[in-house]
């Protein structure tokens, strides 16, 4: 995968050099360039922004730094023999990033970041590149944060981690939170590991039994427990064909029932006269 990123503080992806992105850098499995977007400017100020159309406060990322950057980029992967861009531009207005969206991205060949500052690139930039190639504005979440950086780090993270040979087991992800399949629409329950008692804590039974199945069914129980705690609306939303008896069993000890369209909801409490 080939992965570009036009930014103002360059130096805030120095993160893409560690980690798992790091050493998949290394492998040549991620082929990362990291852009100054005020190589792109032609004054003595290297300016990148400018008042907004309309009045307002703060300040909007200028047309022509964006357009020959994104020329010049895309110019270069195409000349590297690179194919099938996308663009990804990380905003509060985006769609939301999940695992789904993540196994997306990571079957493509070259992702081209857009981080924002201020409040966002002119509308045309955007506009103009759909034309060109698939563009994803995307968000990590309901919160503004003062540039787009951080997400980008945050969508690599995410996506690098699924290209094959990245992690170090290729079914570490099976089980992941939110992880297509049975996991699609579940928090990933408690982990363990050795010791087995520290400070009086002592590692479930079923855990130390050997027994896969009884081992597979704690987790998913775990999964379901975690879930209708934290996220219930996972639950709310979740099909119901996706579960089994003993899921549905499950369910209906942690006060969950289906509603008439056969999704689960809380069950209502019985109220004593």
């Amino acid at each position: 995968m080939r992965l570009d990123v036009l930014t103002i503080f360059p130096e805030y992806l120095d993160p893409l050099n560690v980690s798992l992105v790091g050493k998949a850098r290394a492998r040549g499995q991620l082929n990362v360039h990291v852009h100054d977007l005020r190589e792109w400017t032609y004054d003595r100020h290297n300016t990148v922004d400018d008042t907004p159309y309309g009045g307002g406060p703060g300040m909007v990322m200028k047309t022509e730094p964006w357009g020959d950057a994104l020329d010049s980029v895309l110019a270069d992967g195409y000349e590297t023999g690179s194919h099938g861009p996308v663009m990804v531009v990380p905003t509060p207005g985006g769609r939301p990033f999940t695992q789904e969206l993540a196994v997306e991205l990571s079957e493509r060949p070259w992702l081209v970041f857009t981080p924002a500052r201020y409040e966002g690139i002119d509308r045309r930039v955007i506009d103009e590149y759909a034309t060109r190639m698939p563009v994803h504005e995307v968000s990590i979440g309901d919160y503004v944060l003062a540039g787009g950086e951080a997400a980008v780090l945050v969508v690599t993270e995410a996506v690098a981690r699924l290209l094959p040979g990245v992690l170090g087991n290729a079914e570490s992800h099976r089980d992941d939170s939110f992880a297509p399949g049975a996991m699609a629409n579940l928090l990933e329950g408690p982990v363990y590991t050795k010791p087995p008692q520290w400070r009086g804590r002592e590692i479930p039974d079923v855990l130390l039994s050997g027994h896969h199945g009884k081992i597979a069914r704690w987790r998913r129980d775990e999964a379901l427990r975690r879930t209708t705690a934290t996220r219930p609306d996972l639950i709310e939303r979740c099909d119901p064909a996706a579960f089994d008896k003993k899921d549905r069993e499950m369910l209906s000890i942690l006060g969950w029932q289906p509603r008439p369209d056969g999704r689960f909801g809380r069950r209502p409490e019985t109220v004593e006269e």
